[in-house]
């Protein structure tokens, strides 16, 4: 009778190397933001230093200097217009993208992998090629440096990604269940609102977290068309970049600063966002 050796120890062994590989690669990814976050409490002088000093006493400098103590531009009014424009196109975008997926997905058009295509297609202009006719539209109908410009222009750029993913995640839905409460009598939008949009909320929100980070995170348009009034955060963060030199220690302050609210909405939504991510990937 022969024997085969048992191969407990090995798939241990297995598993151990892969998890040992994550945590390496998770390191790797964090040791940036921790970088970040140790210089932002250096003073200018030990934030310049090479090799940099681990052991460089604290201060609060960089985050005073940031808020405007010494004299400064206030971050306040960026960080509001990042805000208004990040929330107000997260919100158009899923109000135009659920109904658009669920006739991709479930109630679905005709020829909708041609539509979903066009969609796609959107996505591969190059951001630059539409700068400068963005540029004159809205130079000749008065909208420079108007924050609802930006809140027009995140909400179309986010919305082929958002259409795509939610329609992933519609697809996954059961016929069953949408038919059932049809013949309860529910119409359509009873139907988007109470089955269809409970059942793919974790979808609904991954997409929205990461809407939320692409609008935040938008120099390019947000530095051209905008100048004092809706100027972002990320456009205040290029001030602090002057033909004086980079305050190494100021501009991690305001990196870290303006990082953190896309960090918490990850903090928070992020059992939505592995969900709404995995939906859909195992059958």
């Amino acid at each position: 009778m022969s024997t085969t050796a048992p191969r407990a120890p090995r798939v241990r062994g297995k598993g151990a190397g892969l998890g040992l590989l994550a945590w390496l690669l998770g390191i790797a990814f964090f040791l940036p933001i921790a970088w970040m976050a140790l210089t932002s409490f250096h003073s200018e002088a030990d934030a310049a230093t090479n090799p940099p000093s681990f052991a460089a006493s604290l201060t609060l400098d960089g985050y005073r200097e940031f808020f405007g103590a010494g004299g400064g531009a206030s971050p306040w009014p960026a960080l509001v217009n990042s805000l208004v424009a990040s929330v107000a196109s997260t919100l158009l975008v899923l109000l135009l993208a659920f109904p658009a997926a669920y006739a991709l997905s479930i109630n679905r058009v005709r020829k909708w992998t041609d539509v979903l295509f066009f969609f796609l297609s959107t996505k591969m202009l190059p951001v630059v090629a539409g700068l400068l006719p963005i540029y004159l539209f809205a130079k000749n109908a008065g909208m420079l440096d108007n924050i609802w410009l930006l809140v027009i222009l995140y909400t179309s750029m986010n919305l082929p990604i958002a259409v795509w993913m939610m329609q992933s995640f519609l697809a996954e839905i059961p016929v069953a269940v949408i038919e059932a409460a049809r013949v309860d009598g529910a119409r359509l939008p009873t139907v988007l609102a109470r089955v269809v949009a409970l059942i793919s909320l974790p979808g609904i929100a991954a997409t929205a977290l990461i809407c939320f980070i692409f609008s935040w995170n938008e120099l390019l348009f947000a530095r051209v068309l905008t100048g004092v009034v809706a100027e972002t955060a990320p456009v205040f963060l290029t001030g602090f970049i002057t033909s004086q030199g980079l305050f190494l220690a100021k501009v991690c302050a305001a990196s870290l600063v303006i990082s953190l609210p896309v960090l918490a909405a990850g903090f928070a939504a992020q059992d939505k966002l592995v969900q709404g991510l995995s939906l859909g990937a195992v059958k």
